[in-house]
């Protein structure tokens, strides 16, 4: 029997979280839809409390005030970094301002599906259950690529790639809930791709200025792979002044660095899962995540994968909102007995 037929349904917000590296989103049964992304900062002093006029920012906001903050980016890999105590205080600040733009209403109830990477599930739970206590009645902690596929109805036959910022986790459906060896999780993702871009523009241009927010906008802006036609130019200052840079080759070389690890792994993902269903698998991948927005990838995932028999590879229609569209659907149908209780 679901949740929802065994209470007031009016009583109880659902709420799916997609707690991400770079960007974490809520969906709600409410109909709410918000992002931000994963930045939380504190004034650093009195004059700066009154130059951004809030205790604590978040996302863009705080990226634009990062001057007069300690800012702080929590996740690292999909994960609570560690090591850092403000860390997890900033996961817990960002849970409860995703809550809140839900808009709850009073006396409501909230009842929480979070989306992590495949294989930091056990390490994270505990971690996000600390985070998400003080403002869920009741928790479940699940895959990211799980809750892709649950709300695009993909139970069965299909392996879903979601390439966000700090991980790619794959997860094969079968038809049940997928076990460890159904979901693998690489860290050649955005951060990895913007790492690579940082230093291809370090080093042929060693006397231009840029950080690496700049160098994640540009990845986010022209990011392809194989070819695409026109040159890309963006402006960075050189001496103060503003200069055209030519970064089209440097994109490329960034963005491809994934894919070996990508082809790799979704190959020995398909070729370790029961053989009668293999074909069912290869013409049945989605790739879901910001980096599902990378021009030319899917084309070349199918084109790569082609030796090993016939394949079909699609995106995602909104891959800012798949992961917590998802986990929300997945709120509102689960059964009591997987919640697990957190007041």
């Amino acid at each position: 029997m679901k949740l929802k037929e065994t209470q007031s349904e009016g009583n109880i917000l659902f709420v799916g979280i997609d707690l991400g590296t770079s960007r974490s989103s809520i969906s709600a049964s409410n109909g709410t839809r918000q992002w931000i992304e994963s930045y939380v900062g504190w004034p650093k002093d009195f004059i700066s409390l009154q130059v951004v006029g809030k205790p604590v920012l978040f996302g863009s906001e705080a990226l634009k005030h990062r001057l007069s903050l300690d800012l702080c980016r929590p996740l690292e890999h999909g994960v609570i970094k560690e090591g850092i105590e403000r860390n997890e205080e900033a996961v817990k600040e960002i849970i409860k301002y995703l809550i809140e733009l839900a808009k709850p209403a009073a006396g409501q109830k909230i009842y929480a599906v979070v989306g992590v990477p495949a294989d930091t599930l056990k390490v994270n739970k505990l971690a996000i259950r600390r985070a998400v206590s003080e403002f869920a009645h009741s928790l479940m902690v699940v895959s990211e690529p799980f809750a892709v596929a649950y709300g695009l109805s993909l139970l069965n036959n299909s392996l879903v790639i979601d390439i966000g910022a700090g991980t790619t986790d794959l997860c094969i459906m079968h038809g049940a809930i997928p076990s460890d060896e159904d979901q693998k999780t690489i860290v050649n993702a955005g951060d990895y791709i913007d790492e690579q871009l940082y230093s291809y523009l370090t080093e042929k241009y060693p006397n231009s200025k840029f950080n690496k927010n700049m160098v994640r906008q540009f990845k986010e802006k022209y990011s392809f792979v194989r070819d695409v036609p026109g040159d890309i130019h963006v402006e960075i200052p050189v001496d103060g002044k503003p200069v055209m840079h030519d970064i089209k080759n440097e994109v490329k070389r960034a963005c491809e660095s994934i894919l070996p690890a990508l082809v790799e792994t979704t190959a020995e993902m398909i070729a370790r899962f029961d053989p009668e269903f293999q074909i069912k698998i290869k013409n049945n991948i989605v790739l879901a995540g910001g980096g599902s927005l990378i021009r030319g990838l899917r084309e070349y995932l199918q084109d790569a994968l082609k030796e090993y028999g016939p394949c079909n590879v699609t995106n995602v229609q909104d891959p800012l909102f798949a992961g917590s569209d998802g986990a929300v659907k997945l709120a509102q149908d689960m059964p009591a007995k997987y919640w697990e209780p957190l007041q």
